[in-house]
């Protein structure tokens, strides 16, 4: 079995649990789950929260944005690059609220790239945030 290297982007946000940002196992690189937390504050863009835990604020597209960003941030810190991806799976805590934002943002960032894509509606993700994605890169040295 052919060895895997695991990978932690520094200047991406800490994965929340025991596991890296990426493994690249030959010209593969899997990408853990993503989300839109950012690198240097840990916040979720475009959300506030009460002390109780209810939104005070909310922009959903802003937490698009951020988490497209932090995919990109993985990718280069592997070696690879956007156009190098060819499966992304992305998770919404709120299908109905948010799939049509999420679809105008996402063909924003991919344009002719498309690769395949599956998209999730699951009831939580481990922090709140509502979307997070699961990316495959083949990256062609």
């Amino acid at each position: 079995m052919e060895k895997s290297n695991k990978i932690n982007a520094s200047s991406a946000p800490k994965p929340v649990g025991a596991y890296p940002h990426a493994r690249r196992v030959g010209n593969l690189l899997f990408l853990s789950g993503v989300g839109p937390r950012h690198p240097e504050t840990d916040e979720t863009p475009g959300t506030k929260l009460s002390a109780k835990g209810n939104y005070l604020e909310f922009n959903f597209a802003e937490q698009c944005h951020q988490v497209f960003k932090n995919v990109k941030t993985i990718l280069e810190a592997s070696g690879a690059k956007w156009e190098d991806l060819v499966d992304v799976t992305v998770f919404l805590t709120d299908m109905q609220r948010d799939f049509h934002t999420y679809n105008q943002i996402y063909a924003e960032y991919f344009g002719d790239i498309q690769p395949c894509r599956t998209t999730l509606g699951i009831t939580s993700l481990p922090t709140p945030i509502c979307i997070e994605l699961k990316c495959i890169a083949v990256i062609n040295d």
